[in-house]
C-alpha cells in the first residue's frame, strides 16, 4: 500500500470514528511510521520540534488577554460604543453584532472566545428583538472569524512560527481584509434588515458617543500597543502577547476593578487548559506534518497541479479551494501544521509573497469555523441561540460568499492585502 494513502486513509477514517483530532494525528503518524519501518524515537523527536518554539509562547498570553477582557466587561463597553456608532442604521443590532467582533478582534485573537462572548450577550437581544434567530447567530458565527483575521491573531502566530514568516507583517496583512469582510457583512445586515422590514433605533447624541468613546479608549488603545511595538521593533510578537498581559491585568484589576486577585487562579488554570489541548494537537500535528514531507507529497501536489494549471491565479483558486475542503474537517491550526509544506510548495510555484500567501491561508482556514462538521464558532452560536447548527449553515452561506469575494479580490490585485506590509515592514517581505 502506499504509505501516503495509509497515513491520510487512517486518519480520516479515526476522524469519522470521532476519535480526537489530536489522538488521531498521532495513532495514524503511528501506523505509517510502523509500516515504513522507521523508529518510533521520531514521533517524540518532531512532537517536541514542534511545539520547541520561542514564538508559540505568544499563543497562551494571548487566550489569556482574551479572557481577561471576557471577564473584565470590556464586551459590554465595546456594545456600548458599537451601539452609539452604527445602532441607529436599519437593522442595528447586526450592525453592532458585527463592529463588536470588528473591535473586539483587536483584543482576543480567537474566533470561538469572540463567539462565545458577544453571542451570549447580543443574541438574546436579538431574539427579544424578533430578529431572525438563524440570521442573528450566522452573523454572530461569522462576524466571530474576524478574531483570526484581524490582528492579533493565535491562527497567524502558528503559521508565522511554522512557516519561518514574520508574524508582524502577517498582523498588519490582517487588517485591510477583516474591516473588508467585516463592511461586506454589515452591507448585507442592511440588505436583509430592509428586506426583513426591521427599523432603526434611535440615533444616540453627540453627549452619549462621547461617552461611550472615551470608557472604550482603554481596551482599544491594546491593538496600537501590539501593532505599534512589533512594527516599531520595539519587541516581537511574543514580548508584544506578554506586554498586553501585563496591561490587560492593570486595566482590569487597578483601573476598571472589574479582575480581583481571588479570580486570578481560575482565569490562569483556563488558559492553560486552553493552550496544552491545541498544544497536544500541534506537536501531533507536527508528526504527520513530517511524514507528509518525508512521503514527498508536496513535489507530488505540485506535479498533479501543474498538469492542471501553472497559471498563478489558477493555482492560487486550487490553494482556495484545497483549503476550504480542508477545513470542514479539520481545525485551521492542524491544517495549517500538517499543509504548510504542501501549501508553500505551490505558493512557491505561483510566485506568491510568503505574507501574502499566508493571508490567503488564514482567510480560507476562517470559514472552515462556520462550516460543519468542524465548525466551531457556528457549533457555538447554534448551541446559543438554540437553533439547529444546519439551519445557522444555511444563514450563514451569503456571508461565506461575501468572504470568498474577497479572498479573491485579493489573490487578483495582491496590494489589496500587502499594502500595509509593504509600507511598515518592507524588510520582512
Amino acid at each position: 500500500m502506499n504509505p501516503l494513502v495509509l497515513l491520510m486513509g487512517s486518519f480520516f477514517v479515526m476522524i469519522i470514528l470521532k476519535i480526537p483530532v489530536a489522538f488521531a494525528l498521532a495513532l495514524s503518524s503511528m501506523v505509517t511510521i510502523h509500516y515504513l519501518g522507521l523508529s518510533f524515537i521520531s514521533v517524540i523527536n518532531h512532537m517536541y520540534s514542534s511545539v520547541n518554539s520561542f514564538t508559540l509562547l505568544a499563543v497562551p498570553f494571548f487566550l489569556l488577554l482574551g479572557q481577561l477582557m471576557n471577564d473584565g466587561g470590556v464586551t459590554d463597553r465595546l456594545v456600548k460604543l458599537s451601539d452609539a456608532l452604527v445602532g441607529h442604521i436599519r437593522g442595528g443590532l447586526g450592525h453592532i453584532n458585527v463592529m463588536v467582533s470588528m473591535l473586539f478582534a483587536g483584543l482576543s485573537g480567537s474566533a470561538a472566545a469572540d463567539t462565545a462572548g458577544i453571542g451570549a450577550m447580543l443574541l438574546p437581544a436579538m431574539k427579544k428583538a424578533n430578529y431572525d434567530v438563524p440570521y442573528s447567530a450566522a452573523v454572530t458565527a461569522a462576524s466571530s472569524t474576524l478574531g483570526v483575521i484581524i490582528p492579533p491573531s493565535i491562527m497567524m502566530v502558528i503559521y508565522g512560527s511554522v512557516g519561518q514568516v514574520s508574524i508582524g507583517a502577517l498582523f498588519l496583512a490582517g487588517f485591510v481584509p477583516g474591516v473588508l469582510i467585516g463592511l461586506s457583512q454589515m452591507g448585507y445586515t442592511y440588505y436583509f434588515a430592509k428586506k426583513k422590514g426591521y427599523l432603526p433605533t434611535a440615533r444616540k447624541s453627540l453627549r452619549e458617543m462621547g461617552v461611550a468613546f472615551i470608557r472604550a479608549i482603554p481596551p482599544l488603545i491594546l491593538p496600537i500597543i501590539i501593532l505599534g511595538g512589533i512594527t516599531g521593533g520595539v519587541f516581537t510578537a511574543t514580548e508584544a502577547a506578554a506586554v498586553s498581559v501585563v496591561y490587560g491585568l492593570i486595566l482590569m484589576g487597578i483601573f476598571y476593578r472589574s479582575i480581583k486577585l481571588k479570580d486570578m487562579p481560575r482565569l490562569l488554570s483556563e488558559a492553560v487548559i486552553g493552550y496544552s489541548l491545541p498544544m497536544l494537537a500541534v506537536g501531533s500535528a507536527g508528526v504527520m506534518g513530517w511524514l507528509i514531507a518525508y512521503l514527498n507529497a508536496p513535489a507530488m501536489v505540485l506535479s498533479f497541479i501543474s498538469g492542471i494549471t501553472q497559471s498563478p491565479f489558477g493555482i492560487s483558486l486550487l490553494i482556495v479551494a484545497f483549503l476550504l475542503i480542508i477545513g470542514t474537517f479539520l481545525s485551521p491550526i492542524t491544517a495549517i501544521i500538517i499543509f504548510l509544506p504542501i501549501v508553500q510548495g505551490l505558493g512557491n510555484a505561483a510566485g506568491i509573497a510568503p505574507v501574502h500567501l499566508g493571508i490567503i491561508v488564514v482567510l480560507t482556514l476562517s470559514l472552515g469555523m462556520v462550516t460543519p462538521p468542524y465548525g466551531i464558532c457556528l457549533l457555538i452560536a447554534s448551541q446559543i441561540a438554540e437553533v439547529p447548527a444546519p439551519r445557522v449553515f444555511m444563514a450563514t452561506l451569503p456571508l461565506i460568499l461575501l468572504t470568498l469575494v474577497i479572498i479573491v479580490a485579493g489573490i487578483l490585485m495582491p496590494g489589496l492585502f500587502m499594502f500595509l506590509p509593504r509600507l511598515f515592514m518592507p524588510q520582512f517581505l
